[in-house]
């Protein structure tokens, strides 16, 4: 038992009149305990439920991600033109609508802007389709690569995947807990604004509450960040949804905050998310939407490239960059480079293990 830790979690889970919130350095010092298991498993999932009912602070979780920074592999500094953008969605996936982050990430990289997913398997609470299982259903095994080899293919082809269980092993053992707390723990949170790139990065945070923003903006402010975009997305992602208007927060160095909404109907773009099934169909009908095949997919698919060809600096305005999007799905660029990057991930992918 951790005697030291034991006071972070008196402090947390004192309930509303005696709690106290956590300085950046404790918080910093509390997850670096629970992730070198230095507190006992009955301290860690007494700390993750009360650090739910309370709430995180802003300045809880850049002591979180302090600790992240510490403990977790990055990709390193390649010397690219553009920042890396960072696509931070919910480990625990989609299991209601289909995501199209796969396709907005290889739309970035096709067109020049550098590209970090990261993630792990299928997690708790809502077990949904997590990113890893359906890059291997498109034929990119990401997780077959060590930290090197996915250094190598980042550099080669402009995307890069930071999986879990291979890259990040202290944080992939914190998943059980996720299962027998019955609730998302504050690093469900965390793992949306958390960057696994050291250099010159733009942040896409996903969120579903609005309290949420705050704390994302509270945190990256302490961490230094001064580009990063929120996204009201699609099961709380960074996918633009085109049942609703988007709500869309942007920070550029030096510039206030800024609160844009998106109407899909302004751009020809309104109608119904397309329902998630299964794996298989889901990849069935990406493979439809890389051939330029007309389909609710692909509406998705232009509307979300449109929007972050935009927002990375690649066109202008959005009808340059939904024009684009569609363009380079319906030409095949967008299918150029995952046959690249699948290439890629071949050609240094670890030996499977007997």
């Amino acid at each position: 038992m951790s005697n030291a830790f034991r006071e972070l979690l008196r402090k947390v889970g004192s309930g509303n009149h005696t709690g106290k919130n956590l300085s950046r350095e404790e918080a910093a010092a509390a997850t670096r305990m629970m992730l070198l298991e230095e507190a006992t498993p009955a301290q860690i999932g007494a700390f993750l439920i009360a650090h739910r009912i309370k709430r995180p602070t802003g300045e809880e979780l850049a002591g979180m991600l302090d600790a992240y920074s510490e403990l977790g592999q990055t990709l390193q500094p390649a010397g690219f033109s553009r920042p890396v953008t960072v696509l931070g969605s919910p480990y625990d996936g989609h299991d209601r609508y289909a995501p199209v982050t796969p396709i907005t990430a290889l739309i970035l990289a096709a067109a020049g802007v550098p590209v970090v997913l990261h993630g792990g398997d299928r997690m708790p609470t809502k077990e949904g389709v997590p990113l890893i299982e359906i890059w291997q259903g498109l034929g990119v095994n990401w997780d077959r690569l060590d930290i090197g080899q996915t250094q190598h293919v980042f550099e080669k082809t402009l995307l890069g995947f930071v999986y879990l269980p291979n890259h990040f092993p202290h944080a992939y053992q914190m998943v059980p807990y996720r299962s027998q707390i019955g609730k998302r723990p504050p690093f469900s949170t965390l793992e949306l604004i958390w960057c696994p790139y050291a250099g010159d990065a733009h942040i896409i945070a996903g969120f579903v509450h609005p309290p949420t923003e705050g704390m994302f903006q509270d945190a990256l402010a302490l961490r230094g960040i001064q580009r990063f975009t929120t996204v009201k997305g699609l099961e709380g992602s960074c996918n633009l949804s085109r049942d609703r208007t988007a709500i869309i927060g942007i920070q550029e160095p030096d510039v206030p905050f800024e609160r844009i909404l998106l109407p899909p109907r302004d751009y020809g773009f309104d109608g119904s998310d397309l329902p998630f099934e299964s794996n298989a169909q889901l990849v069935e009908q990406m493979q439809a939407v890389l051939q330029g095949k007309p389909s609710e997919l692909m509406q998705s698919a232009i509307w979300n490239g449109g929007f972050y060809l935009w927002r990375c600096g690649v066109c202008a305005d959005m009808p340059a960059g939904i024009a684009q999007a569609e363009a380079m799905l319906t030409k095949g660029a967008v299918a150029e480079k995952l046959a690249e990057i699948s290439k890629a991930v071949s050609s240094v992918q670890l030996t499977p293990q007997v």
